[in-house]
């Protein structure tokens, strides 16, 4: 018996990366899953591929062979009627909500004074507000059932830190972390838990070479970014598992914190 057998845990961005390794996860502990996704462009100022409509459906499989059933849906975080529809679904399916997982982000570069208008926006309506509208979407139901749950809000190193090249997305990350801690006061009364995770980067393919050749020109700001750890990078089942523990009994009693999963880079 898993440590989230019989609950229900809602992720966004899930088709891949870290949403599709928490949803895994957590199907593996005994949740059913509500994966959400954009499942195309996000931003036409990230280099990255986006996600698509066969990474979603692949993330579904995954859950389903954990042996746990699944409602996929497309859904953009900056749209809130899109997010009520994917959790009534959801829960109409799956019959309830415990964990909600507000996952889905951006990430781009520059220096903060050369960043274009609608740059700086994109990343603050997807990462911030988004996930605002996620928690709007979600925590209604939460409370409506009586039943506890736990709230878990991905930022990153840059939630806590003012890494280089990253105005916008740091700004992003730092307001979520400022969300959390107004949330978790306002429903601990209704025993529900809301945390943030911090991690260092993470081997999904957001990362890479604008950001280097940033770096490259600016050799005083590298150091920044070093962890302590003879590591470069985090993998994506490394948040899963910190996930896992936040969401299931063993994590009951945290709530407003900030969790890193950092290497030792917060430590520098």
């Amino acid at each position: 018996m898993g440590r989230l057998t019989g609950k229900v845990a809602f992720i966004t961005g899930a088709a891949r990366g870290q949403g599709r390794a928490e949803a895994v996860r957590l199907a593996a502990e005994g949740a059913d899953v509500i994966a959400t996704d954009i499942a195309g462009p996000a931003s036409g100022f990230v280099r990255y591929g986006a996600s698509t409509q066969a990474d979603l459906d692949e993330t579904a499989e995954l859950v389903k062979a954990q042996g746990r059933r699944v409602v996929a849906r497309r859904a953009d975080v900056r749209n809130l009627g899109e997010l009520e529809a994917a959790v009534r679904d959801g829960v109409a399916e799956l019959g309830r909500l415990d964990v909600v997982v507000a996952n889905a982000g951006i990430v781009n570069y520059g220096r903060t004074w050369e960043l274009d208008e609608d740059q700086w926006q994109d990343v603050i309506d997807t990462n911030l507000t988004g996930v605002w509208k996620t928690v709007k979407a979600t925590v209604p139901t939460l409370v409506e059932q009586g039943q506890g749950g736990s709230v878990i809000i991905t930022s990153s190193v840059a939630g806590l830190k003012g890494l280089p090249f990253l105005a916008h997305y740091a700004s992003s990350k730092h307001g979520v972390v400022g969300l959390a801690k107004v949330l978790a006061n306002e429903l601990g009364e209704h025993d529900i838990r809301v945390n943030t995770i911090h991690p260092h980067g993470v081997r999904t393919g957001m990362t890479g070479g604008a950001l280097n050749e940033l770096l490259e020109g600016a050799p005083l700001l590298g150091p920044l970014y070093m962890p302590a750890l003879p590591y470069s990078m985090v993998e994506p089942e490394d948040i899963a598992n910190m996930v896992a523990f936040l969401a299931s009994d063993e994590g009951r009693y945290i709530t407003g914190a900030q969790l890193p999963v950092d290497l030792g880079a917060l430590n520098r």
